[in-house]
């Protein structure tokens, strides 16, 4: 979260994971704490709850809705959560899932790099498993990948640049340089959107909404959203129909 983006960080020369102060203190004190536990601290980490919740949005009317979505005992959620496959320098994949226990191992790779590809090959035929287990209309997965810092391949890349006594215009620098501003441009794009996630539009939208009525435009716009509301679902409805038939 953007609270917490310089409490995790990875050192570009050794490659081993940095913690800042509130994951390396909550890290010192569950040390000797089973699983369990350790997710239990984890939650009940008030830095890091009030960091997960500012993503959240904050406006009344989502509350309400919240509130009556739970005290509807009909109406039942799908209940989503990440399962991560990461390699070991045991030379095994493991599936790691909130909800079970413990690591799973799921295979075994040749190599006992874990910068190497071949790892990723056990983790696909576990995934690909995993979704085949369900429906073919099933669409709700999502897969993020967490990578190195590409910034850290291109800084790596100038300074042996500057160790080879490269000149200035010369066009691998150029380049090099060229990538790192896109890498940094990049990160700043992220910051204003995760200010837009969380900025409370609500009031802005209230007020949009009475200017239209007052200009007598509402009933016009809403018929004309109502419509490509309803064509959108059709196309979605029938992108359906036409996978159950492949």
């Amino acid at each position: 979260t953007e609270e917490h983006k310089n409490d995790v960080a990875v050192d570009c020369d050794t490659k081993k994971i940095v913690l800042g102060s509130t994951l390396g203190a909550l890290k010192s004190f569950t040390m000797t704490f089973p699983p369990d536990l350790r997710g239990e601290a984890i939650g009940a980490s008030d830095e890091i709850r009030s960091a997960h919740n500012s993503f959240a949005r904050t406006d009344a009317f989502l509350a309400e809705e919240s509130r009556n979505r739970a005290s509807r005992d009909d109406e039942k959620e799908d209940v989503f959560h990440f399962v991560a496959y990461v390699p070991h320098e045991d030379g095994h994949v493991y599936e790691l899932d909130g909800l079970r226990p413990g690591p799973i191992q799921i295979g075994k790779f040749e190599s006992g790099n874990t910068n190497d590809m071949p790892w990723l090959t056990v983790a696909r035929t576990a995934i690909q498993e995993r979704i085949e287990r369900f429906g073919a209309s099933e669409i709700k997965f999502n897969l993020m990948g967490l990578v190195q810092d590409r910034r850290c391949g291109i800084r790596a890349q100038i300074a042996a640049l500057d160790a080879a006594g490269s000149p200035h215009d010369d066009e691998q620098r150029l380049e090099a340089h060229a990538a790192l501003a896109a890498e940094e441009e990049k990160r700043e794009q992220w910051k204003i959107e995760n200010d837009r996630r969380r900025h409370n539009y609500l009031p802005f939208c209230v007020e949009l909404i009475r200017a239209l009525a007052g200009s007598g435009k509402m009933e016009e716009l809403t018929k004309k959203a109502t419509e490509r509301t309803v064509k959108r679902r059709k196309q979605a409805q029938a992108f359906l129909e036409s996978k159950k038939g492949m």
